[in-house]
């Protein structure tokens, strides 16, 4: 899968074509990783879009609830551990809206531990300076 361009405040719609507000304290750059994830009964792999330290895209067209709890589990380059934490869907893109981009889920990350977060921050501090 080839990695999109920049999410940098795009929008979206729901079903009932409301715009979403963009929340994100921090910009997200195209960052393509797999990304492992279960629910409280199932389990999926699919690939990232984007990243920040506070969240990540994952593109899917599996059906996720908006404030429903995923366990991420996820390899970043040159790491020897997987990021393992709890997220929060925050943002569903249904495959209705795809004039916004590819169908997913935005999560926001929860309580993800210090040394994973400047992983993660210098990964996109690289990514700005290409």
């Amino acid at each position: 899968m080839a990695p999109a361009g920049p999410i940098e405040g795009r929008g979206g719609s729901m079903p009932n074509k409301r715009v979403i507000q963009d929340r994100r304290q921090s910009r997200r750059k195209s960052f393509v990783i797999r990304v492992n994830y279960r629910t409280v009964d199932e389990v999926f792999s699919d690939f990232s879009e984007n990243i920040n330290e506070g969240g990540m895209f994952i593109v899917t067209t599996k059906r996720h609830e908006s404030g429903s709890q995923v366990r991420l589990d996820f390899m970043l380059p040159t790491s020897d551990a997987p990021v393992r934490v709890n997220a929060r869907v925050v943002y569903v893109r249904g495959i209705e809206d795809a004039t916004q981009g590819p169908p997913g889920i935005g999560v926001q990350f929860e309580e993800l531990d210090p040394e994973a977060k400047e992983r993660i921050n210098e990964i996109v501090r690289g990514l700005r300076n290409c």
